[in-house]
């Protein structure tokens, strides 16, 4: 059977401390949730903690963005392999608000 997901994106609006903290309330609120994944996408700064925050429960945390290469000279960019390694298993494409404001598409 198909698990269902509840997605939330918190975009600019939490700092590292604010992440952990509701992290931690999110986590006890939902303990007893057995059957749908909920899932936060924080803020890049937060996501190393927020993913410890989480581990253990079914709370997973996705990336606000992502950029399509594993690696290179492309500053301010995040890649796959990076969100990987500190234990990211979701990343949010194609958002509005990444259409309207910065103009990309669905071709990378």
């Amino acid at each position: 059977m198909r698990r269902l997901v509840i997605a939330g994106n918190w975009k600019m609006y939490k700092n590292n401390s604010e992440a952990v903290a509701t992290l931690t309330e999110l986590k006890n609120l939902t303990k007893d949730v057995n059957n749908v994944d909920i899932v936060i996408g924080a803020p890049f700064t937060c996501l190393s903690d927020a993913v410890k925050t989480v581990e253990g429960s079914n709370v997973k945390i996705a990336a606000e963005n992502v950029y399509p290469k594993i690696e290179g000279a492309y500053t301010g960019e995040i890649s796959p392999k990076m969100l990987k390694d500190i234990g990211v298993e979701y990343v949010i494409l194609g958002h509005s608000e990444r259409r309207e404001y910065f103009k990309e598409s669905d071709e990378f």
